[in-house]
């Protein structure tokens, strides 16, 4: 069968940064910027974008190009006779299962408020009601469900069109109109009274806060977001080097997506922290913030219903452009694996899919006293914590371990492979960093996870 191509190059790089740019753009690097030091903080984590997410994402490209494969086959393809590294695609598959039992939910939230928000139904609220609107979505399972079934159903059936007539034509679409709508957002917010509060906030060095949290905490914090942001380690960003060609070398590819992440976020904070000072509103995090601070903020707002709708628009794009990527690495799996053409993995998926995210939805309220992970916990923790913690960091040290060793496939075919094409290379002098050190760093951030987690 004919490896299917991205039509353009801007297709490649739109769809690639659909699958990094994600809720934790938005919400959770805007909180933890403010949090562990405003400007300081944002230099430490452009260092580990770097110095951690650039090779990665570098050699998770390569493995794709080089294969011609999805991870499901990729490690059959390029390793030596032997070897066992072909068992990676194991994790890999249950990873991107895993992420979408959780995200396909919350990407219906979004959906969800941006049609109460487009209705007007915050007219008149005050503050508690506002709170008691997201209390009342996620305690009906009925009406998540009915969300979590359309993202799922419309995410499948795009997919299902194919790489060029379904993914990349309606994430072009989506990604040029999220962008768009962010800078219009972020000059509206910029322009309200008293933004350069939210603005201080954000963005100006506070050594204080590393005093305050302890430095080592402030750089896993930026280590941590570093390495989640970009959702490497799965597979998910190897699917579309698979469908390249190598007219461009992959570490100049890898830096223009991992770009486009980044402005996501740092524009981000540009809307959230203005618009959440020039109305004497204390930023929170997690869904909070989303659901709750910001609703208040534009029942107030001249133009609230007009801002709010953009608002949850554009988050809606961020959430279902990372949905749109993942279930084609997840179609690419069974099209790998089986031979199964796009609508037959279609058929089988939605269905599959919808039934293995129930129980994210039932851990808000008719599971809400199973406590995974100790009290206070719920099923998203659960199934966040396996990815976040577990499949993330430890496919990414597969990712590196199998490009740097001889074992593996090695070195020089990595470099071959990367540098193949014109634009930026991947540097040959970093070898005893990516070789020693990077696995080191993958698994302080692994570790640290689960200290993080069970130790009081």
């Amino acid at each position: 069968m004919q490896r299917e191509r991205f039509s353009s190059r801007l297709g490649f790089i739109l769809i690639s940064a659909a699958c990094a740019i994600g809720l934790g753009n938005v919400w959770r690097f805007s909180y933890i910027t403010g949090q562990y030091g405003g400007g300081v903080f944002v230099l430490i984590y452009l260092a580990f974008l770097i110095l951690l997410g650039l090779p990665i994402m570098t050699m998770e490209l390569a493995v794709g190009r080089g294969s011609q494969k999805s991870a499901a086959t990729s490690f059959d393809v390029l390793e030596p006779p032997g070897t066992e590294w072909h068992n990676f695609k194991y994790l890999a598959i249950t990873g991107n299962y895993l992420l979408m039992m959780f995200y396909t939910t919350i990407t219906g939230w979004m959906f969800a408020y941006f049609y109460k928000m487009v209705t007007w139904q915050f007219k008149g609220m005050d503050p508690d009601a506002v709170a008691g609107v997201f209390g009342a979505m996620v305690s009906n399972p009925v009406y998540m469900g009915f969300w979590m079934v359309l993202t799922i159903g419309l995410g499948f059936f795009i997919v299902s069109l194919g790489l060029n007539n379904g993914v990349e034509k309606v994430t072009t679409y989506m990604m040029s109109l999220l962008f768009i709508i962010m800078f219009g957002l972020v000059a509206r917010a910029l322009t309200l009274p008293g933004a350069g509060e939210g603005l201080s906030f954000y963005l100006k060095p506070d050594i204080s806060k590393i005093h305050e949290h302890g430095l080592w905490t402030v750089i896993y914090a930026a280590l941590g977001q570093a390495f989640f942001t970009l959702s490497i380690g799965m597979g998910s960003i190897a699917i579309f080097g698979s469908y390249i060609d190598k007219d461009r070398s992959l570490t100049g590819e890898a830096l223009s997506i991992i770009g486009l992440d980044t402005l996501v976020a740092l524009m981000s904070g540009l809307i959230i922290f203005p618009a959440a000072f020039a109305y004497g509103i204390e930023p929170g995090a997690g869904p909070g913030l989303i659901f709750v601070t910001l609703p208040n903020v534009f029942v107030n707002m001249a133009g609230g219903r007009l801002f709010g709708s953009l608002f949850f628009l554009f988050m809606s794009f961020a959430a279902f452009s990372t949905v749109l990527a993942v279930f084609e690495n997840i179609v690419a799996f069974s099209m790998d694996l089986w031979n199964w053409d796009r609508k037959k993995a279609f058929y089988v998926n939605t269905p599959l899919l919808i039934i293995l995210s129930i129980p994210m939805i039932l851990g808000f309220n008719l599971w809400e006293s199973f406590a995974p992970l100790g009290p206070g916990t719920i099923v998203l923790d659960l199934e966040d914590f396996l990815v976040s913690n577990n499949v993330l960091p430890l496919g990414g040290l597969i990712y590196v371990l199998f490009t740097t060793r001889k074992s593996g496939w090695g070195w020089e075919n990595f470099l071959a492979e990367a540098n193949t094409g014109s634009g930026v290379k991947f540097p040959r002098g970093v070898y005893f960093y990516v070789k020693w050190i990077l696995p080191l760093i993958i698994l302080v951030v692994f570790i640290a996870g689960y200290l993080d987690l069970f130790l009081p």
